[in-house]
């Protein structure tokens, strides 16, 4: 169920992209890190971060690259308490602030994530290589 699967693109991913960041998640000198949400030792949600240094604050700020709870466990407040534990992480860590994009049909992501803030109005672009 986790292996592969980007929810924002709606793609698999192939196998040594999913390697790769699973490498950089548990390498504790990267700025890549993941949260699980569990219960009984089920995982149930993830929010895959990246915590970066950028041009417009003096501290860093935590982009929340990918939130995914699982089709059954959806509708539960999982995904909000990922999102909260990334705020007081916030806090803790004294991030400048907390960000993420989705996409915009997303309405069931919308709804929880318009709980913490309201989409600011950026319009994302993206070049790749050919």
């Amino acid at each position: 169920m986790w292996r592969g699967y980007c929810d924002f693109y709606r793609v698999q991913l192939p196998d040594e992209v999913t390697d790769r960041t699973w490498k950089r998640i548990l390498d504790p000198d990267s700025q890549i890190m993941c949260i699980v949400a569990e219960v009984d030792g089920q995982v149930y949600g993830l929010a895959n971060c990246v915590v970066h240094e950028n041009t417009f604050e003096t501290q860093a700020v935590c982009y929340l690259e990918d939130l995914f709870v699982a089709p059954g466990a959806r509708g539960h407040g999982i995904g909000s308490a990922l999102i909260e534990w990334l705020r007081n992480a916030m806090r803790a860590e004294g991030w400048a602030r907390l960000y993420w994009v989705t996409r915009s049909d997303n309405h069931a992501a919308r709804r929880v994530y318009d709980r913490f803030t309201r989409a600011d109005g950026f319009v994302r672009y993206v070049v790749r290589q050919k």
